[in-house]
């Protein structure tokens, strides 16, 4: 039996561990190179260690840079901030309510490392201004000197560390993955086309889960270059373009002279991409069945889209490069705003709430529990559950803090110099390794590395008092316990809730749709947008633990309607319909306002419209049928939008 199999049965992780010690070895090091460089708080540098550490090099250089930005930005604001406050710790609390709120917020709209970055930066600024005010003696430009020298000092240790331990890796995995569920699409089309074909491998439940898992990965995979970040963007463009195709696969069967033709065409370019054929052939296929689908509009938006995505792979491939703008204008990310909003609510708050409990009791104690609640309530706001890892978090930085008051007390009185109160801090540094690898033990156990480090200064001669350092511990511990009480109290947040507002937002905007006049213009935008939002919705159905198959037929039917009522607009600005048809076509567009809470009255609304307009030859009358079908055989999927976005 190898190590790590002996390892994995005693429930550590092999390559968990071999990352911790590097780390903490890594951290150890910062450490002594800090003091030595004669900085103040030689401590950030090994907390920074911690911090930017990566097991995957791309990752380790991303995460860096973003680091080293994050915290120039934060120390700026929060030198800033002390100079506008001129000693007034009032002005001090007001400025950092409102930037770490902002800072929260904007994190959770970005993705991330550039989310990261943004949440970073608001604490940075927090570290800068509040251990000015509860210690101003050093001087606020001396202070913020040191945080960058420390931070700066960390991130290079954590570099150098990281890529002489990681390889980097040409990552294929994701390309054959990406080939794969190309090729899997591609038979569905097929089969959709050609009714006699055998069934798919996949089903599309299975196949958008797929989908969803490798668009995750993503961000991993163009971390560190721009030449990765080309590679991910193509990726992801070809990933939309296939939810696309598997969106359409739920569209009435193409009644097409030419079906026959473009079945056999797409079927080969699925036999190409099996056989791993350039892409030049495969986009021959694809092209030549587009060129067939004029009497299919839908069918052609969905080949071409996957035929602009294979492009810029093809781009890619020859140049290293792909055509951003033109990305960007194609295929639009989904940004959780109902969760941006919330984390700024949540977040000012919170703050307001303890900060003003600092400027009430004027102790500088309190300036701690801002500092812990400020960095608690904005790092983990982009958790899956927050709440849930806040309580290991809690646990661990209770365990850390008990750890400094030994290593300060029993220990650091012992001390015959800086030195050596520098290297008695190590055991403590790196006694976390073991259960930082073990899988009952790893939540949150990085945090007893961060309270250990931030509480341990090491200056000597030793001052202070026991009571002293007991009642700054507690105070930053207090941080976790404040965040977890908002996250449990203030927009609870899990998979299952993140999910609701995900449908929430599909729904919000197909009464967008309703309402807009303009709707025609922007269905670009709104189909490509709702391409990754079906993706994150699978993603968290996922999570949740149930079948996908309510979320992918909800995403079929938000498509279909938004299409129907995107072409009950168009008909409004052709002027093809008199007056009646004009009031009738508006009525029923106005009943969409309430989709969430009667859709089985919404689907009665435009199965009698669709009647009507098939009556008198309008075009789209079996599109707003099929339209009205399926918002009634999904009714339970548009009860179900969240009810936070309201207002």
């Amino acid at each position: 039996m190898t190590f790590g199999l002996r390892l994995a049965r005693h429930g550590f992780d092999a390559e968990r561990l071999a990352f911790a010690l590097r780390t903490a070895l890594g951290a150890c090091l910062a450490l002594l190179v800090a003091w030595l460089m004669g900085l103040e708080h030689p401590q950030w540098s090994a907390m920074t260690v911690w911090a930017a550490s990566q097991s995957v090099r791309g990752m380790l250089i991303e995460k860096s840079l973003f680091r080293a930005l994050g915290t120039v930005a934060g120390t700026a604001f929060g030198i800033l901030l002390i100079y506008v406050a001129g000693g007034d710790n009032l002005t001090v609390m007001l400025g950092l309510v409102i930037w770490v709120g902002l800072c929260a917020g904007a994190g959770n709209a970005l993705s991330g490392l550039a989310s990261y970055g943004t949440l970073l930066s608001g604490y940075s600024a927090s570290m800068v201004a509040l251990l000015n005010t509860a210690d101003p003696s050093g001087g606020i430009l001396a202070l913020g000197q040191d945080r960058l020298l420390t931070v700066m000092t960390g991130v290079v240790v954590a570099l150098l560390v990281g890529l002489l331990f990681t390889r980097h890796r040409e990552n294929d995995e994701l390309r054959v993955r990406a080939r794969r569920v190309t090729s899997e699409t591609l038979r569905h089309i097929t089969r959709r086309l050609a009714a006699d074909q055998p069934a798919p491998a996949i089903r599309r439940g299975a196949l958008l889960s797929e989908i969803a898992a490798i668009e995750e990965t993503l961000e991993a995979h163009g971390a560190g270059s721009l030449r990765s970040r080309h590679s991910a963007r193509s990726l992801r463009a070809i990933l939309m373009a296939n939810v696309a195709g598997m969106l359409w696969t739920k569209h009435p069967p193409v009644e097409s002279e030419h079906s026959q033709v473009i079945a056999r065409a797409v079927s080969e370019a699925a036999l190409a991409i099996e056989a791993d054929s350039p892409l030049e052939t495969i986009l021959g296929h694809l092209k030549r069945a587009q060129t067939l689908c004029a009497d299919a509009p839908r069918l052609s938006d969905a080949l071409q889209q996957l035929i602009g995505a294979l492009e810029q792979r093809e781009h890619y491939v020859r140049t290293g490069k792909t055509d951003t703008a033109r990305l960007k204008r194609q295929f639009i990310l989904h940004r959780d705003w109902v969760a941006a909003r919330e984390t700024w609510i949540r977040t000012t708050a919170l703050l307001l709430l303890v900060g003003i409990g600092w400027i009430w009791s004027g102790s500088p104690v309190g300036a701690y529990v801002l500092l812990g609640t400020s960095v608690m309530v904005t790092l983990f706001s982009t958790m899956e559950n927050p709440a849930w890892i806040m309580r290991h978090i809690l646990m661990w930085q209770f365990i850390g803090a008990i750890a400094a008051l030994i290593c300060r007390w029993l220990l650091w009185p012992m001390a015959e110099s800086e030195l050596q109160m520098v290297l008695m801090m190590m055991p403590f540094i790196l006694i976390i390794v073991i259960p930082f690898a073990h899988h009952r033990t790893m939540a949150g156990s990085m945090d007893y590395s961060m309270v250990l480090l931030l509480l341990l200064q090491p200056a000597y001669p030793l001052a202070g008092t026991v009571a002293g350092s007991t009642a700054i511990a507690m105070a930053v511990v207090a941080g976790p316990l404040l965040a977890y009480i908002a996250f449990r109290l203030i927009y609870p947040t899990d998979a299952r809730r993140r999910r609701a507002t995900l449908k929430g937002m599909m729904i919000h905007e197909l009464r967008g749709l309703a309402e807009d006049g303009d709707a025609p213009q922007k269905q670009q935008l709104w189909r490509s947008r709702l391409y990754h939002r079906v993706t994150k919705l699978v993603h968290w159905t996922n999570k949740v633990g149930e079948p996908t198959r309510s979320a992918t037929r909800g995403s079929y039917a938000v498509l279909g309607i938004g299409n129907a009522l995107i072409n009950l607009q168009q008909l409004l600005r052709d002027g093809v319909l008199n007056v009646e048809q004009m009031r009738q076509v508006r009525a029923a567009l106005k009943t969409m306002a309430s989709l969430d809470r009667d859709p089985e009255g919404c689907a009665e609304v435009l199965a009698q419209l669709a009647t009507r307009l098939e009556q008198t030859d309008l075009p789209g009358a079996a599109q707003l049928k099929a339209a009205a079908a399926s918002l009634k055989a999904n009714q339970q999927f548009f009860m179900t939008g969240s009810p936070r976005l309201a207002g």
